[in-house]
């Protein structure tokens, strides 16, 4: 039994010693666990910041977008109120003005119509309203109701347009 016991306290002692050794290693592991730890926390913070900042920045170029959009559009404004205080032939002329410069500024920001007449019907730029008897061929577009238009090249708008049937027999 004694032999037990001095066995065991000479385990004990070198866990003991062990323990001690390796309590140095512990110690570096922990701190390094910490750095790496604070890192990754200030990284989050850091990303989320980012984040947020972008997402201020893009709200402020898409407020500024529209802003220089509406002062171009005011001007067309401008002059549909001057056109209202003309004569009938100034009122005309003022009229024709206006879709100048409102075209102008459309096509200025990639704005631009649909061809739709004479042109055989597309369901992704166009929305037939009426199919009609005509000399036209089957499925060509004969009237256009509502003008269509494409910014860059995405349909912002259908064109509302009357298609043929081609001739009853």
């Amino acid at each position: 039994m004694m032999e037990e016991t001095s066995e065991l306290n000479e385990r004990q002692q070198g866990l003991a010693e062990e323990a001690d050794a390796a309590s140095p290693a512990l110690e570096d592991l922990q701190r390094a666990y910490d750095d790496l730890n604070n890192r990754y926390l200030r990284l989050a913070a850091d990303f989320d910041n980012y984040r947020k900042r972008m997402a201020r920045e893009i709200e402020a170029r898409t407020t500024f977008a529209i802003e220089d959009f509406a002062v171009e559009l005011l001007e067309v404004m401008d002059n549909f109120e001057r056109a209202e205080k003309a004569d009938g032939a100034g009122l005309r002329e003022g009229m024709e003005q206006i879709k100048k410069l409102f075209t102008t500024i459309l096509d200025r920001h990639g704005i631009k119509p649909i061809e739709s007449r004479n042109h055989p019907f597309d369901p992704e730029r166009q929305e037939a309203i009426a199919y009609i008897t005509s000399d036209a061929e089957e499925g060509i577009v004969i009237d256009e109701v509502i003008c269509g238009y494409c910014m860059q090249d995405k349909v912002i708008r259908c064109a509302k347009v009357v298609v043929s049937r081609g001739l009853e027999e």
